[in-house]
């Protein structure tokens, strides 16, 4: 047997045996959970850990140049970095040789900087929309410990963290032929 159902928000497959579908719909906690990276989130990430790459050298990096490295839109790109910009993450230099430059050292943006950026994180607290029931207020609860839990994440890691391990992992893939 083969149920559709929606997960906060996105339709997934459930294929269960006949026999156990009751068990499944019998507890309202029987939620599968994922908390995924935004796409605009991830495509900023990793625009920045371009222009982190770039830093010491002082050089700006225009917009094509990460475009092609990360595969992203030019056009969502531009509009990336332009939110980053008004948010003093990175900062525009005009001219022929000009492009975009972190506006501080690469250790000093943390990622939860970045997300809460490009996310717009805000306060839960909206009083039209607060939990009627006991059970509505304990998963309002816990979903704010699991976002407490993912904001303390990215806070204690930097744009230099994600460089680094990008390094590493590309110093493990490089292959030497005789």
């Amino acid at each position: 047997m083969v149920e559709f159902t929606t997960i906060f928000g996105n339709p997934k497959i459930l294929q269960t045996p006949l026999e156990n579908r009751s068990i499944l719909r019998a507890s309202p906690f029987n939620l599968a959970l994922t908390v995924d990276l935004s796409c605009k989130s991830q495509y900023a990430l990793l625009a920045l850990v371009e222009l982190s790459a770039s830093y010491a050298n002082g050089e700006p990096l225009q917009i094509r140049q990460i475009s092609s490295q990360q595969n992203i839109p030019d056009r969502y790109l531009e509009q990336l970095l332009a939110t980053l910009r008004r948010a003093g993450l990175v900062k525009s230099q005009r001219g022929a040789r000009g492009g975009y430059l972190l506006a501080r050292e690469p250790w000093l943006i943390s990622l939860y900087d970045v997300v809460s950026c490009i996310e717009g994180f805000e306060s839960q607290s909206d009083p039209a929309h607060a939990p009627e029931t006991p059970e509505a207020l304990v998963i309002q609860d816990l979903w704010g410990e699991v976002r407490q839990a993912a904001e303390e994440v990215l806070q204690k890691h930097t744009l230099q963290d994600l460089l680094d391990q990008r390094n590493a992992k590309q110093q493990i893939d490089i292959m030497y032929y005789i």
